[in-house]
This record gives structure tokens, C-alpha cells and sequence, in this order.
């Protein structure tokens, strides 16, 4: 499982310069929250990668990837604590 999260790592990236400091898919300007949005309207791992032709599954992996590792370091529960 770890080296699997090593591997998918490798496609993304954390850099202040771009993105405003967001993470990104790496050889690209696309963020992993403008992806993971795009999931949560509803879109298919398809139609992302037919309207992003420069992604394939393993960036998609990659994202869920770092989804986990921010859900294991504890980084998201605020966003799940909220009230409405």
C-alpha cells in the first residue's frame, strides 16, 4: 500500500508559485480541487479525462491518493465537522 501511495505521488505536486500554493496535477496548472469539484458535480472519471487530454487514470489515482494521505493526517475533518 505504501509504495503505491510513493508511486502515486510522483504525479503530483505542492508548489507556492502556482496554483496559489494548491496542490496540482504535476505538468499541468490543473489543482486536485478543481478535479475532485469536477467529480463532485457529477462528472465521470471519462468525461474529465476526455475533456483534460493530458490526464489519464493514474492522475486520477494520484488524486485519490492525496485525498487519503490528507484524510490520515487529520487535514480535511474541519471540512466535515461543519454545520449547516
Amino acid at each position: 500500500m505504501l509504495t503505491l501511495l510513493y508511486e502515486m505521488a510522483k504525479l503530483y505536486r505542492i508548489r507556492s508559485q502556482c496554483s496559489l500554493g494548491k496542490p496540482t496535477i504535476k505538468g499541468t496548472r490543473l489543482s486536485v480541487d478543481h478535479i475532485v469539484g469536477l467529480l463532485a458535480q457529477g462528472w465521470s472519471d471519462e468525461q474529465i479525462l476526455e475533456n483534460y487530454p493530458r490526464l489519464n487514470q493514474d492522475h486520477l489515482k494520484a488524486i485519490f491518493s492525496f485525498l487519503y494521505e490528507c484524510m490520515q493526517d487529520g487535514m480535511l475533518i474541519g471540512s466535515f465537522t461543519k454545520t449547516v
